[in-house]
Parts: C-alpha cells; structure tokens; sequence
C-alpha cells in the first residue's frame, strides 16, 4: 500500500464522468481544512510522464499497438509515482490522482485485450507499492459521458484518441470500472455520476472524511507543529 503518512485518493471512470470537477471541488476543501494538497494526473503528473503523454494521447504510439502503449503508461506511471506521489504521501500529504493503475487494466487491459497476468506485471513494477488507499469511480452510461466529453472538447480541444473510440468500446469500459469495484471494495467507491454536482461533491467528501479519520492524517497546520 501506498506510505502510511498520507493519503492516496484516485479518481477513475470513463470519458466525461465529471472527475476534474469533483478532484477541484474536493482538493479546494481539504485545503480550506488546512491539509497539504496534491492533485496530479495520469498519464503525465511528472516531467517524464508528461512527454509520454502527448505522445499517448496524440495517437503516435498506436501503430506500435497496445502491448507498447501499456509499456509507456507503465514507465509514465513509475516516473509520476517514485517522482511525485511517493515524495508527497511520505511528508503527510494528500494525493488526489485523476486515473492510475485502475485505467490501465481497463483501457489496456480489458479492451485492449492483453492478458491480465501482463497488465498485473507490469503494474507491479510501475506502482513499486504505492496504491491508492481509496479509489472514487464516477460512473456514467457511455452515452451519457461522451456527449458531456464532446462538449468540453468543441469548447476547448479536439477529442483525443480514448474520446474517438466506439459507443461499445466506452461501455465495456465502463462495466470493467464496476467490475473492479465489485473485486476490491474496501478500496473502491463507486459514485452515481449523473446525480448533481452538489450530491456527488458531498459524497465524496463524506467518503474521504471517513478515510482521513481511518488514517489519523493531521491537517497541515497541525503536522507542522
């Protein structure tokens, strides 16, 4: 599991699920409660992993195929982790992550059809221990989550190569999500996404309260004392 002294919290689900959102509205918060705040992403989240990321969601590693871009999430993700999130949980703070390791064996994974001993394998060396203490799925009907995906993306970018993907594509993903909610539900919340911002903030509050109390973690304030 990830260091004792902070807490880890990863945000997963599929495309236009409203997770910048509820990462925003939750980090803004915890800081208002005084704790130390990280929040980061994946792929990217460090120097490293940010390169591999344009080149992940641009497209230009897919003529390599999936076994190769499961091998760039892995490396992106062991330089965000022994860069980024291992130095922050172990000076006490809390990680807000949107996506992890949860992404790759669904995107990779189950629709990109590698095997699950390959995806575990390669998880085990990109993570090196450090695994989310709770992890929040926000999940939404693909449907759903790709036209809210659309609009954000007319307003501001084109579609990247997951948001491009087919209706059927999105909802095997989604069902992967609760799938691995189901196996692991002491780590794993799954959150109606398609309730009001409101009632989504306020239950993923609530869950990471519980965390936090579970955790002993002390505000920042407190810690510095």
């Amino acid at each position: 599991m990830a260091d004792a002294n902070g807490l880890f919290v990863s945000f997963e689900g599929g495309e236009g699920a409203g997770k910048s959102t509820q990462i925003r509205r939750l980090a803004e918060r915890l800081r208002e409660r005084g704790h130390e705040v990280l929040v980061t992403r994946e792929p990217g989240g460090s120097p490293g992993a940010e390169a591999v990321r344009h080149v992940l969601l641009s497209g230009a590693a897919e003529m390599f195929g999936t076994r190769m871009e499961a091998i760039l999430f892995a490396a992106a993700r062991n330089d965000h982790v022994e860069d980024v999130i291992r130095p922050a949980l172990a000076r006490g703070a809390i990680v807000l992550c949107d996506r992890f390791m949860d992404s790759s064996r669904v995107y990779q994974g189950v629709t990109g059809n590698l095997e699950p001993d390959y995806i575990e394998a390669l998880q085990r060396v990109a993570v090196n221990g450090v695994v989310p203490h709770c992890t929040l799925i926000l999940d939404i009907p693909a449907e759903v989550g790709l036209e809210r995906a659309r609009k954000r993306a007319s307003a501001v970018a084109a579609p990247d190569r997951f948001e491009k993907e087919e209706m059927q594509t999105h909802e095997k993903r989604r069902e992967a999500f609760l799938d691995i909610a189901a196996r692991e539900p002491e780590r794993c919340h799954v959150i109606d996404a398609q309730k009001p911002e409101n009632e989504i903030a306020a239950e993923i509050a609530g869950i990471v309260d519980k965390r936090l109390g579970a955790a002993n973690i002390a505000a920042g304030s407190e810690a510095a004392q």
